[in-house]
């Protein structure tokens, strides 16, 4: 049974007190409980993010126990509603000051990641990212581990394989925030040493955008294809159902885009109209490995209605046993600074395939697949049949 507990937004003024004159690093717990304290999204446009971390977190823990090296682990939730920075920092202070975790975790949105990094570092608390994907984002503090991707990660490899496949002319559309800059930016310039152009870049607001001017923008342009990346979840479906009622499909112009935009969660929903869209991403729920059926299978049963999971629940199962192998390299004595070591060296068999943290970036080490959406049976899937193993951050 997952161990949580949902705390109030609230600052104290014994809180307000202590933060004001620093977060000092509290001393490794001689208790008998390690804390994790995961800040994300449970509530407002992003509540997805969290309750797939979440559920990634009772995944691991319903297959692996919920103590290790003889202590408990206790998670505890904390809602930003995001995506809200400010929010996030407060709760962070809180899980520090207060709470005294061992670790932070979470974190689904840039900005949310970027606003705890200095308390992190000031604190010296292990912050396992295991959502937000801007490049920068490990170079903000040092007691950063990131166990999902980079958007330059998995956007590369895109521009590589269209490049190779005769797609040469594309436009651009990506959410106008860190993440989709990221993507545009590493899409662009592999694009190019391929020998293809970008001819327009189109960015979006990170918050409801209405997808029907830029989809016509974009059918005038003829390009050969349009590169997407929005975040995973309702602007995915309204992209697609746009494309298909605008007709782009008809006009012959392509779909490529990170696996965000056919999510594993919300594929089912978005069914056909997704059928042939190819992706570059480092996780399908259609991939084949005795460790990810183990997960699939731990995950049906440890959220009865969670839906098909998707990588953010992978990174949090990663995240997971990571600091359970952190717990068991320290004997259960959660040390900051020896944390980091131990996870800077991590090596781990993933429901995605295997995964490494670069100890010089603290970011992670993965292959990225090339899938299409296809039916298997009467659903649909990513169905990888391509890869690029091995894939760091690009920019780093």
């Amino acid at each position: 049974m997952l161990l949580k507990k949902f705390v109030p937004i609230a600052t104290l003024a014994t809180l307000a007190t202590i933060i004001a004159t620093g977060l000092a690093p509290a001393p490794a717990h001689a208790g008998d409980t390690i804390k994790v304290g995961v800040i994300a999204a449970f509530s407002g446009p992003f509540a997805d993010y969290g309750k797939q971390m979440e559920g990634g977190i009772k995944a691991w823990m319903a297959q692996n126990g919920t103590t290790v090296a003889g202590k408990k682990v206790e998670i505890i939730i904390k809602d930003t509603t995001g995506p809200a920075p400010e929010i996030a920092k407060r709760l962070a202070q809180e899980l520090v000051v207060r709470d005294q975790v061992d670790f932070l975790a979470g974190f689904g949105l840039t900005p949310e990641a970027l606003a705890v990094a200095p308390i992190a570092e000031q604190a010296k608390k292990p912050m396992i990212i295991m959502n937000a994907a801007t490049s920068v984002i490990t170079t903000k503090s040092s007691y950063i581990a990131r166990f999902s991707m980079t958007l330059p990660q998995v956007s590369a490899p895109m521009a590589t394989w269209a490049a190779k496949n005769n797609i040469k002319k594309v436009v651009t559309l990506v959410a106008d925030y860190g993440p989709g800059i990221d993507a545009e930016a590493a899409f662009k310039a592999e694009l190019i040493k391929g020998g293809g152009t970008v001819t327009e870049a189109i960015r979006v607001p990170l918050r409801n955008p209405e997808f029907a001017p830029y989809i016509q923008r974009i059918k005038d342009a003829k390009p050969d294809a349009v590169f997407i990346f929005v975040p995973a979840g309702e602007q995915s479906i309204a992209f697609m159902k746009g494309y298909r009622e605008r007709g782009l499909a008809a006009a012959g112009i392509k779909v490529i885009a990170t696996g965000d935009l056919t999510d594993d969660h919300v594929l089912p929903a978005m069914g056909d109209a997704t059928l042939g869209v190819i992706t570059t991403f480092h996780y399908s729920a259609a991939h084949k490995s005795p460790e990810n059926a183990a997960f699939l299978k731990s995950f049906a049963s440890a959220n009865p209605d969670g839906g098909r999971p998707n990588f953010m629940a992978v990174a949090a199962y990663d995240g997971m046993a990571a600091i359970y192998e952190v717990a068991r390299k320290l004997n259960g004595n959660i040390d900051g600074p020896k944390a980091m070591e131990v996870l800077k060296n991590i090596k781990l068999t993933s429901p995605r395939g295997p995964i490494a943290i670069d100890p010089q970036t603290r970011d992670i080490v993965q292959t990225v697949y090339v899938r299409k959406v296809e039916k298997v049976g009467n659903e649909v899937y990513n169905i990888e049949f391509d890869q690029f193993e091995h894939q760091k951050d690009p920019g780093k």
